[in-house]
């Protein structure tokens, strides 16, 4: 059995979700906050996306990581708190969903730390994980994780299995890497408020991109780390199909389903 996982282990499965509700939205496109019927659209990921989301991952027993901007915490405590008491990790995604790129001086550290602060108020633990809106980092980014005690990013794209990325001084953090292919954003963007009027994929079209790509991850025995958003996967039709596809995985042998934070605490710990 070919691949890096200790064991019996043949590929790691992580189901993630940016919870971003319409911070996202309100970041690109301010006016958002007077368009009841656009910011609706992200409203529907808190209120009815996730707990539909919650309750199929119990029925599966999965466990899975949210990216929680500090903006939607302060709107939805409740349902961050519903998410954490069934164990799903609580990740750190930026306040209003602000890519690091686009910060200015000490802004950046300044969103780490009101977004940190939200989100340990309302669950009693520090998020260790953090991945960045939009996945645009800074050249900072990585240091600024590191000074304030990150265990993890999720931001970057240099492979398909974790691994180390220098945080300068010496440091490293742990990279638990990404892809737009195995995103739900670019397949159904439509959002005339952010000028997103691209054609929408059909549920199957997503399904066989990410069946297939789980197939040869699998085969070279890396990661699967799939991110969704609730106010877009939580749809009718998608999350049906998400619930495919997770049975589709669960047919192969040596399929460890894990929270992201979990894989990149071990990784650190093997290379200890």
């Amino acid at each position: 059995m070919a691949g890096i996982w200790p064991g019996d282990t043949q590929c790691v499965v992580m189901l993630s979700f940016d919870m971003d509700g319409p911070s996202a939205m309100i970041r690109r496109n301010p006016e958002v906050e007077r368009m009841p019927s656009a910011r609706s659209m992200g409203e529907f990921g808190p209120d009815v996306a996730v707990p539909r989301i919650l309750a199929m991952l119990r029925d599966f027993e999965i466990p899975a990581s949210f990216y929680i901007p500090g903006w939607v915490a302060e709107r939805w405590p409740g349902t961050v708190e519903a998410v954490a008491a069934d164990g799903h990790e609580i990740a750190h995604h930026g306040y209003l969903h602000e890519p690091p790129a686009s910060l200015q001086g000490a802004e950046e550290g300044e969103v780490l730390d009101r977004g940190s602060e939200i989100l340990e108020r309302i669950t009693g633990q520090r998020p260790k994980g953090y991945r960045s809106p939009s996945w645009e980092l800074s050249d900072q980014s990585l240091s600024l994780l590191a000074d304030r005690g990150f265990v993890y990013d999720s931001s970057l794209m240099g492979d398909d299995a974790p691994y180390f990325v220098d945080a300068g001084d010496g440091r490293r953090l742990v990279e638990v890497p990404v892809h737009w292919s195995l995103d739900d954003a670019p397949f159904y963007p439509f959002n005339p408020a952010v000028g997103r009027t691209e054609v929408m994929a059909s549920p199957q079209q997503v399904y066989e991109t990410w069946a297939s790509a789980f197939d040869e991850l699998y085969e070279r025995g890396r990661a699967y780390a799939l991110t969704m958003h609730p106010w877009v996967t939580g749809r009718a039709g998608r999350l049906s199909m998400l619930e495919r596809l997770i049975r589709y995985i669960r047919a192969f042998d040596h399929v460890e389903f894990a929270r992201t934070v979990d894989v990149a605490e071990a990784y650190r710990d093997r290379a200890s």
